[in-house]
């Protein structure tokens, strides 16, 4: 494991390590979501090949990204994570694995034939960075595929949740988490339970992305609160920007590339890199 400490997004590190560390062990997604995640990449993207996840956080994609068979899986993550990245790991039975603690704008792999990084590039401070490390360390004709939160149908976090956030992501992990935190997302849990019950309520704000979460128990639901209030820096990104990056380098093979919005309020985006000619 190689530690890299300097490094501008190392508050954004440590604050979720304050969160993986202080969970069971384990990944705290399903299967079902965890496919959810990677749609269109499959199975098949995936057996015999070897992969790299930038932002690893403590392995819960990981853990189930080992049951499609890889020949070698890399997690990389700045923050101390990686602790229990590598216990949740060792429980799975896969032994063909590197978790590596490491800037992941400044990660520089052999080339993975599957490259992802979901839910980490918008809380860098310059997310054009962590998708230019996901393009760099992809194999020529191999895949790379994000996973981001979008400025559309995201105005009730843009304007209630993230005001709050950027108050108390300055305070210890545990006010936030159970001061801050589970109170907060009490009446949020009671909404998405009911509006997901009727397309009635298709127009109400969050519609899709309750319907997703519903599922879920209150735990999960404050899991996600937390990593929300924690993170000291978040961005929305919209489809523009990431059509921009996806255009901007002649390395992506323009016909592979595909944006899908997800749950309503978030992107899922990825690719080919051109073989070599």
């Amino acid at each position: 494991m190689t530690i890299i400490i300097d490094s501008q997004d190392k508050k954004t590190a440590d604050a979720f390590a304050s969160s993986w560390n202080h969970l069971p062990g384990g990944s705290v997604y399903t299967a079902q979501q965890f496919n959810d995640w990677f749609e269109p990449v499959t199975q098949t993207d995936v057996a015999g090949k070897t992969v790299l996840e930038l932002g690893c956080g403590n392995g819960s994609l990981l853990c189930h990204m080992t049951t499609w068979n890889p020949s070698f899986i890399e997690g990389v993550d700045l923050g101390d994570s990686v602790l229990s990245c590598q216990k949740n790991m060792a429980q799975t039975g896969f032994t063909n694995y590197k978790i590596t603690q490491h800037d992941l704008t400044k990660f520089q792999g052999n080339g993975y034939d599957l490259v992802y990084c979901i839910g980490v590039l918008h809380h860098l401070k310059n997310p054009l960075e962590g998708f230019e490390s996901v393009l760099r360390n992809t194999k020529p004709g191999a895949k790379f595929h994000c996973w981001v939160y979008a400025k559309e149908g995201n105005a009730v976090i843009i304007y209630i949740v993230d005001p709050i956030r950027r108050a108390v992501s300055k305070l210890p992990w545990w006010f936030t988490k159970y001061i801050v935190a589970t109170p907060l997302v009490v009446p949020y849990f009671i909404y998405a339970k009911i509006i997901s019950t009727s397309k009635t309520f298709r127009k109400f704000p969050l519609y899709e992305y309750s319907r997703w979460i519903s599922k879920r128990n209150f735990m999960f639901f404050r899991h996600v609160a937390f990593d929300q209030l924690v993170t000291p820096q978040t961005a929305y990104i919209s489809k523009d920007t990431i059509k921009e990056w996806l255009n901007k380098y002649s390395e992506i093979d323009k016909n592979s590339t595909y944006i899908i919005f997800r749950n309503g309020n978030s992107w899922k985006f990825g690719g080919k890199k051109n073989r070599p000619k």
